[in-house]
């Protein structure tokens, strides 16, 4: 077999694949055989008719697209495999010669990875922020706190305040008619966590226990059910219990009930060093984002739209399986946005490009600067991530392998060898 590239526009090229006259007249053979199975050639059971009575019974051409779907594949892969290109696409296959005795020649047409035109990726100089907290935010903290371990008492008597945890019935009316979905009892609703639409909780606010109170509201314009959206509204609402958060004093009491400390400064010097470590995380993540921003920036790269495609597919495919976990689905989280499929793409498009430049442009200065991980580092990162899930290391690698994930592992932890690199050489 013989294969020539040309290259074609942007990042299209075209492969011509020779395949030996032999080759082609054996997978022609092999298919008559595989198509005399499948067919019924009067005076032969199935299986035994010779090549020339199942030519004579589907036709040459039968035989022929038998014989290509044996023959191209393996031949388009060993094409690629041989002329070095990186398809990120599948092909368009065009035939250029097919005749028994004589070479098969087809041209295969792909998208292949991008060439990276790299920037400035050395010596930019970028300097990490100074991670700092106030005692603003340790107070912050420790009401934060306060507030988790308050207790509900609940009311006797009483109005409805913000921040109240209410139970009530209600139902919604639209010019007198209710309508679906705007019904419940027992429903329990924290007043001021904006789960209602405007206007709701707000208008429960000073209502009383056992007291009926109508709630005016105007459904917002883009409100995700077009029956409702821009509508007014009225809620007939029932208060049947209040709860109230009763705060604890912020005293050394307080500290022994909520952790380990016995005074009030020890437990906000606690808060205090957890935040300054949090900070000096997200100092650090943000000082690695921006080199690796920088360098992407000064890089230059004509991205082809599938690869681009592909990306979105994915960053959709992963919101899904994250909605799942919640019960939630796609259709569901549209509906709720007031959007659709096909708009959330578009949004992710310049996201999705972003992250496959990123990807690129890594993946090229891994390559000129010789950034590769070894067996052993690859067997390290294994071994630590074998001992976070408690498995064995040497099984999370027969599974990387079986399921065609290894490489992928690899090169995910190249990415990150690579970011590193950037990280010393431009602080």
């Amino acid at each position: 077999m013989s294969v020539s590239v040309e290259k074609l526009e942007k990042n299209l090229v075209a492969l011509e694949v020779t395949v030996e006259a032999e080759k082609f007249v054996n997978a022609v053979n092999q298919a008559a055989k595989v198509l005399a199975k499948k067919v019924n050639v009067p005076g032969f059971r199935k299986g035994k008719a010779p090549r020339r009575m199942v030519e004579q019974h589907v036709g040459k051409e039968a035989l022929y697209d038998e014989a290509l779907d044996q023959l191209v594949g393996p031949a388009y892969s060993e094409a690629v495999l041989e002329s070095g290109i990186d398809p990120v696409d599948r092909p368009s296959v065009e035939l250029v010669q097919i005749e028994e005795g004589k070479d098969l020649i087809f041209k295969a047409k792909v998208m292949v990875k991008p060439e990276v035109e790299l920037g400035e990726y050395k010596g930019l100089k970028i300097e990490q922020s100074a991670a700092i907290i106030s005692e603003e935010e340790v107070e912050e903290a420790l009401k934060s706190k306060q507030q988790q371990h308050a207790r509900l008492m609940t009311l006797e008597e009483g109005k409805v305040e913000n921040d109240d945890t209410v139970t009530l019935d209600f139902e919604g009316f639209t010019d007198g008619t209710p309508f679906l979905g705007g019904k419940a009892e027992n429903y329990e609703l924290v007043i001021g966590s904006g789960t209602f639409i405007p206007g709701f909780e707000e208008g429960l606010i000073g209502a009383e226990i056992g007291q009926p109170v109508e709630v005016n509201v105007t459904f917002p314009a883009e409100y995700h059910s077009a029956e409702l959206a821009g509508k007014e509204a009225v809620f007939k609402t029932l208060v049947k219990k209040i709860q109230r958060k009763e705060l604890s004093a912020l005293d050394d009491e307080f500290a022994k009930d909520v952790s380990e400390f016995e005074t009030l400064d020890e437990l906000k010097s606690d808060l205090r060093n957890k935040l300054m470590k949090t900070t000096e995380m997200r100092v650090k993540d943000e000082h690695v984002r921006s080199i690796v921003s920088k360098v992407v920036d000064n890089a230059s790269v004509e991205i082809p739209e599938v690869m681009i495609n592909e990306r979105i597919t994915v960053m959709v495919d992963d919101l899904s399986r994250n909605l799942a976990q919640q019960g939630m689905t796609l259709e569901h989280y549209f509906q709720f946005t007031n959007s659709t499929e096909a708009a959330m793409k578009e949004e992710l498009r310049p996201q999705a490009a972003e992250s496959v430049k990123t990807d690129l442009v890594l993946e090229t200065i891994a390559k000129v600067e010789g950034i590769e991980i070894t067996e052993d580092e690859l067997d390290e990162e294994l071994k630590k991530a074998s001992e976070r899930h408690g498995q064995d290391a040497a099984l999370l690698k027969r599974t990387l392998i079986a399921r065609g994930e290894l490489q992928f592992y690899k090169q995910s932890m190249n990415s990150q060898k690579t970011v590193n690199f950037l990280v010393e050489q431009n602080t």
